[in-house]
């Protein structure tokens, strides 16, 4: 596996790395699990979100259509 870092995230990584006292690739791994955290966050708000648009009614839509016999 090939990774390209560009020069503007490696200059932010040394700075980082020597501010922070750890090694570069601790911090692209903390990096990561921040970002993996973040987006499965994402997609469970959205697939909520969309479950929720299909189920969500109004009074009119949910009682269209319905006959009742007397």
């Amino acid at each position: 596996m090939q990774i390209t870092i560009n020069e503007y995230n490696m200059q932010n990584l040394q700075a980082f790395s020597e501010l922070k006292k750890k090694d570069i690739s601790a911090l692209i791994n903390e990096a990561l699990e921040e970002y993996f955290i973040n987006e499965e966050k994402k997609l469970l708000e959205k697939n909520l979100a969309d479950e929720n648009a299909m189920t969500n009614l109004d009074f009119d839509e949910f009682w269209d259509d319905v006959e009742i016999d007397e």
